[in-house]
This record gives structure tokens, sequence and C-alpha cells, in this order.
């Protein structure tokens, strides 16, 4: 008996040596990898129902996040201000975001957003200033005292509209001059009469121009403005840390979607698919800007600069630091 007992403490000896050595090999207490090694196979990502995000919706629906073992699940957003507090709780992962309002969070050093890949940068008219067909409003002087509508104060919209507006004498008061109405409400608004004019974006613009006949009075993207650096994708410094390889994974197929995206056509055969009310004629006529398959430092810190300007941020703000490059 005592030799029988001793076998057996040997053997259990060495199930559970075994059994360590197995759950070392998985990772003991670290989260479980995906079959392919990314620390997290889901995420969760901001969007908007606009053509900024087409590449995002194109990586969706042609299976380039599937390809590097990604779930994306995606949640719609007002605005960059928005998409800040919920990347700071982590309640999204990544999303897209205008920069100033990334920007003006990493100025306040409340926020440290870290910018893994570019959305959008502007063209001709993606960007413009539209009042009613019958509006008294001819220039952007006429602006003074005057409501427009934005997407969101202290972002983007606001910024592209006062740069039109200082060459013209007109100085606008951020809370006073400014609205907010979400892009999908715009033309209600404009056609009550709420504001006086709207800064759209496409492709609202192009659908307002078509259904009420509103009248360009400025193209937002042409002048110290053209080609202007809009939007980006973010995510938190800690996300970032703790998922190289998913924001990796995540960057590497918005790449292949953002090249893929230079065909105007392919753009226009999505985009009805996820924005509201947005038809193929529509998709058809609207405005496009391009889709940056890379980060630039250089192009970024031109919106920096602007902000700097116009006194959004009290000093200036290095936009290297918070590129998330070389994965």
């Amino acid at each position: 008996m005592p030799a029988i007992r001793r076998r057996s403490a040997v053997l259990s000896g060495v199930l559970a040596l075994a059994v360590a050595a197995t759950a070392t090999a998985c990772g003991g207490d670290d989260k479980p990898k995906s079959a392919n090694g990314l620390e997290k196979s889901e995420i969760k990502v901001g969007t908007m129902p606009v053509g900024d995000t087409a590449p995002l919706q194109l990586a969706i629906s042609k299976g380039l996040f599937k390809a590097e073992g990604l779930t994306v699940k995606t949640e719609t957003i007002a605005g960059g201000q928005e998409a800040i507090p919920k990347l700071k709780g982590g309640r999204l992962d990544i999303s897209f975001a205008n920069y100033v309002s990334l920007f003006s969070a990493a100025a306040k050093n409340d926020f440290k957003p870290r910018i893994v890949a570019e959305a959008f940068q502007s063209g001709p008219k993606t960007h413009v200033l539209l009042v009613p067909k019958d509006s008294k409003i001819r220039s952007v002087k006429d602006l003074a005292g005057k409501k427009i509508g934005v997407n969101t104060k202290r972002n983007v919209s606001t910024l592209l509209v006062s740069a039109a507006a200082q060459p013209n004498g007109v100085v606008l008061d951020e809370e006073k001059s400014f609205v907010e109405v979400p892009p999908p409400n715009m033309e209600a608004t404009l056609k009550s009469g709420s504001v006086d004019a709207v800064q759209a974006i496409e492709p609202f613009g192009t659908q307002m121009q078509s259904s009420i006949g509103a009248r360009v009075l400025a193209d937002l993207s042409s002048g110290p403005t053209a080609d202007f650096p809009i939007a980006g994708y973010a995510s938190s410094d800690q996300f970032v840390s703790k998922n190289p390889k998913t924001v990796a994974a995540f960057q590497r197929a918005m790449a292949k979607a953002q090249t893929m995206a230079a065909d105007r056509k392919v753009v226009q055969e999505v985009l009805p698919t996820y924005s509201r009310g947005i038809t193929p004629q529509i998709a058809s006529t609207m405005n496009f800007g391009s889709y940056p398959t890379s980060l630039s430092d250089t192009r970024l810190q031109r919106v920096a600069d602007v902000m700097l300007q116009f006194k959004y941020i009290p000093s200036r703000l290095e936009v290297k630091p918070l590129l998330v490059t070389g994965s």
C-alpha cells in the first residue's frame, strides 16, 4: 500500500505540472487572445452617415476587417464632441472624429487622442455654406448677426466658417453665431427659417441643393482651407497601449479601404447603403474629397496651426506625438 500511495503521489504531481504547463502556454491569467493573435477580435467603432466614412463601410462590406480577424460593430455618433467622452470612458474602442475636436481635447490635457488612421481630406464644395434660394444673404459679409447651423460648436465646421468670414471683415461669436443641428436635420431647419445658413457636408450639401434649391454662399474647401484635413479615426492612449496588434489590424484594413475609395464609383455604390435618404442619384452627383491612405504629421499639423490662429487652442500643439504609426 505504501508503494501504491507513492506511485499515486508521483502521478498526481506529474499531472499537476502538465496542467500548469498548459496554463502557462495559454497565457495563464492573461486575457484570451484571438486565433490570429489579436488582443481583441471584436471592437466598437463610432461613425457618422456621411461621405467621409465611406471607406469604413467598404472595409466592413468587403470583408477587409474579417480578413484581419476583426469584427467591427459600429455606433452612430453626432460628431467628435460625442466621440471623445465615449473613447475616454471605453464605450468606444475607435471612433471617427474631426481633428478640431480631437486636437482641442489634446490641448486641454483632458484626453490624449491617438490618431490611428486618416479618414477624409476636403475637396471642392465638400464643405459649403448654404442659404435658402430666396435668402437676402448674398455674400459672407451678410452673415454678421445671423444664425448659422453647424454639426457641433468649436469643431471643424465652425473653424471653416470663421476662416471664410475673417477676410470679409466678419467676426463670428462661437456661442451666439452658431446653432447645433445634426446634418440629417439641416434641410428641415434651413427650410423652416430656424437658421439663416448652414455649414453642410456631403452628401447633405448636394441633397439640399437638389431638394429645396439651397444656394451655395461660399465654398469652404477653397482658398486658405483648400484640401483641408477634416477627420480621422482616433482611439485612447490606453486602448492603443493594450491592443497594439488589434490597432495594427484596423489600420491595415482601413488603408486598403481608403485605397479602394480612390475610385469614385466604389464610393457612390456604398453611400446609399448606410446614409439615410441618400439615393444613387445624389451619390452620383455629390462632391468628393480624398481619402488619405497613410498618416502625415505635416498634413495634420496644418489643422492645429489654423486652430491656433483662430484661438481654438492657447498655444501651438505638436501633432506628431498623437499619431500611431509604424505598426
